[in-house]
């Protein structure tokens, strides 16, 4: 059997189906956040999707994820932290991305975005870029480096070295590595860059995923094979 696996979706909803519409034979899904749509939509996938929070999300919408009320019934939100059982695997996430200033703040206490006036208009709550809710706090990082016997570290930040398009401004986060090699987890997966790529980082095979409008992946449930196809 083999799990799916997706990069950032920004709203390429149809794509997603397309998809899960050519391998019937998946039964779930990951994905490492940026689920929403440029307006704040998500969707129903045809097939169930387990997502992590990005920092382009309605942050409303995945508070009330948290309180038990999906966007979609085959949509299912993982907190920060875990483990989280998804099929045979025990996953764990870190969703959102690093910010020194917030970084002590318990999650609890990120606030949300104030809106802001755009065109005459106010944005909605949540789905400016403000919302601090958008980051992983240290609070959430220990929970991770806590836990063991963990199949798919799920994160939306890079972990170092990471030079996206060969740029010279290493991207990646500090914090990652440090999970990695306290969790030990069999696979990372992560997003934000839209980039592939396929590395080793603390002993433990690091992939980028692409943007689902390039590519996704395959993987197999016991070996952990991990197969690139083209969108």
């Amino acid at each position: 059997m083999q799990i799916g696996a997706l990069g950032d979706i920004h709203g390429a909803f149809d794509t997603v189906q397309d998809i899960m519409a050519r391998h019937e034979d998946v039964p779930l899904w990951l994905q490492v956040g940026d689920v929403a749509s440029n307006d704040g939509e998500y969707f129903a996938p045809s097939r169930p999707l387990y997502w992590i929070k990005g920092n382009n999300e309605d942050f409303d919408v995945i508070a009330e994820a948290l309180e038990g009320r999906p966007p979609a019934p085959t949509l299912h939100y993982l907190p920060n932290g875990g483990p989280h059982v998804v099929g045979p695997w025990r996953v764990a996430a870190l969703g959102g991305t690093f910010a020194p200033s917030w970084y002590h703040t318990p999650a609890a206490n990120l606030p949300p975005s104030r809106g802001r006036r755009v065109a005459g208009s106010s944005v909605k709550l949540g789905k400016s870029r403000d919302d601090k809710r958008r980051h992983f706090v240290r609070d959430e990082v220990i929970a991770c480096k806590g836990l063991t016997q963990i199949d798919v570290f799920l994160t939306h930040e890079a972990p170092r070295p990471f030079h996206p398009a060969g740029r010279r401004i290493d991207a990646g986060k500090t914090v990652i590595n440090e999970v990695l090699a306290s969790m030990r987890p069999r696979l990372h997966l992560f997003g934000h860059h839209h980039e592939f790529t396929d590395s080793v980082r603390q002993g433990v095979r690091s992939v980028g995923l692409d943007v689902v409008t390039k590519s996704y992946l395959l993987i197999d449930v016991e070996s952990f094979k991990c197969e690139r196809l083209d969108t």
